[in-house]
């Protein structure tokens, strides 16, 4: 099935790339493109090319040109949250979905996120539950303790909130990632950078009173890319752990500071 190109799309599909070639030759956009032509609803999909420095430009390229339901944007390197920022201002779908580029959450998932967008809610996220398929036994523990120490501070209904795979309305996307400490504090990154900004984007979305719905998909670690492998051994793991820490920490900091006063203020009436 093949709907009208010219059809204004209902869902926007936006996926951040930084050096995914390895994942780009596995065929991971055919994989998207396949499922998406068999849907009733109009679709468009974003990659945003975050600065990469391997082969990932030219290959995302070579295969938009043969669909104008793709477009690639590129966008000099400013980490994930200024990619997927980027691909929500081109959006033009009603929903917007956040999906990484290794498809460690398959796209065909989307479908359990979208029938909730009618039951009134306003934020329906993926969750891949507490033990990873695919993932390391150290990487599982430390999610358990991250979730554990996560919920004291903030956040305590959900269980999940780094998994790649999000949706949201797209007004909503527009009203509260300005928001974001990440783009009035955040250094631009050198290389890969494992940021909690869900958390922060979770937590405003709550704050200013959009419903959110956690919904349990598929997921297992599919990542080819070399860049991001989650190799590095016990001290990567430990500096990243830290650095999601303190993450959550600020959030909080920020919160009882004032800094998000008004937030609620962001949702239309």
């Amino acid at each position: 099935m093949s709907v009208s190109k010219n059809r204004e799309p209902y869902l926007s599909v936006v996926i951040p790339c930084w050096n995914e070639e390895r994942n780009l030759e596995s065929g991971v956009l055919e994989e998207v493109r396949d499922y998406l032509d068999q849907q009733e609803y109009a679709w468009e999909v974003i990659v945003v090319d975050d600065g990469s420095t391997d082969n990932s430009h030219a290959l995302i390229e070579r295969f938009v040109a043969a669909d104008e339901r793709f477009q690639l944007l590129g966008i000099p390197h400013g980490g994930k949250p200024a990619a997927v920022w980027a691909g929500i201002q081109q959006a033009r779908g009603e929903i917007v979905l956040f999906a990484d580029m290794d498809q460690s959450t398959p796209i065909h998932e989307a479908a359990k996120l979208l029938s909730w967008y009618a039951e009134g809610y306003d934020v329906v996220i993926g969750s891949r539950g507490v033990m990873r398929e695919g993932t390391g036994i150290l990487r599982q523990a430390g999610s358990i303790v991250f979730l554990a120490l996560r919920r004291l501070v903030l956040l305590r209904e959900i269980v999940d909130t780094q998994c790649g795979f999000k949706s949201c309305r797209r007004q909503a996307a527009l009203a509260i990632f300005p928001h974001l400490q990440y783009f009035k504090t955040q250094a631009r990154p050198k290389g890969w950078k494992v940021s909690a900004y869900d958390v922060e984007l979770l937590y405003l979305f709550d704050k200013a009173g959009y419903r959110i719905k956690e919904v349990v998909v598929q997921w297992y670690n599919r990542d080819r890319s070399v860049t991001k492998s989650q190799e590095g051994g016990l001290t990567k793991y430990v500096r990243e752990s830290l650095e999601m820490a303190r993450e959550v920490i600020r959030v909080k900091r920020n919160d009882l500071q004032g800094l998000y006063d008004g937030i609620d203020a962001a949702r239309p009436a």
